[in-house]
């Protein structure tokens, strides 16, 4: 069993950033992707960022250059960076790993980018 434990949504104006943590936890888990998935109400679930195991990350177009995903392998934890926030940002933040265990989600943190 794999826990994702999220933190760092809030609410912020246009230009600011956030920092969303995900921690993962289980016992003899080995991760091989950590990612960040986003949801807007009425909109269908979309990968923003992930990174493998000693890969390079991968991003949505529209946050390339403004958002940064990073992972510590001995923590099993994933950030997302998101700098020059725009109120298209605006969703439920989900970290997401795929691991030895399978596929698990984090509980979702919410983004609120105001104009």
């Amino acid at each position: 069993q794999v826990q994702l434990v999220e933190s760092g949504g809030g609410l912020v104006q246009a230009g600011g950033s956030l920092r969303l943590s995900c921690a993962a936890s289980g016992s003899s888990l080995s991760i091989y992707v950590m990612a960040w998935y986003r949801q807007a109400p009425g909109k269908q679930r979309e990968l923003v960022a992930n990174i493998a195991t000693g890969g390079t990350p991968n991003y949505l177009n529209s946050v390339k250059g403004r958002f940064t995903i990073s992972r510590d392998n001995a923590k099993n934890t994933v950030w997302l960076q998101m700098n020059s926030l725009k109120p298209e940002d605006t969703a439920v933040y989900y970290c997401g790993v795929t691991s030895s265990f399978g596929r698990y989600w984090g509980q979702g943190t919410q983004v609120t980018v105001s104009s």
